[in-house]
């Protein structure tokens, strides 16, 4: 768990400098929508306490019943 923990981590401080550099055009525009979006499913993660995976499959269990 600690290194599903680490890796997670280290996820997050990537995807925020990305998203930092691209806004500075220092890197590719891309790389800034994938560390916003990114980050925006991390925020979405610790706002609800559930993963993200979580989050889309309880709107698709939704959809079919």
């Amino acid at each position: 768990m600690d290194t599903h923990d680490t890796i997670r981590n280290t996820v997050d401080t990537i995807s925020v400098f990305t998203a930092i550099g691209a806004f500075l055009n220092m890197f590719s525009p891309i790389f800034g929508l994938v560390g916003a979006v990114l980050g925006l499913m991390r925020i979405a993660e610790m706002v609800t306490g559930k993963s993200f995976y979580e989050l889309i499959r309880k709107k698709k269990d939704a959809e079919h019943k």
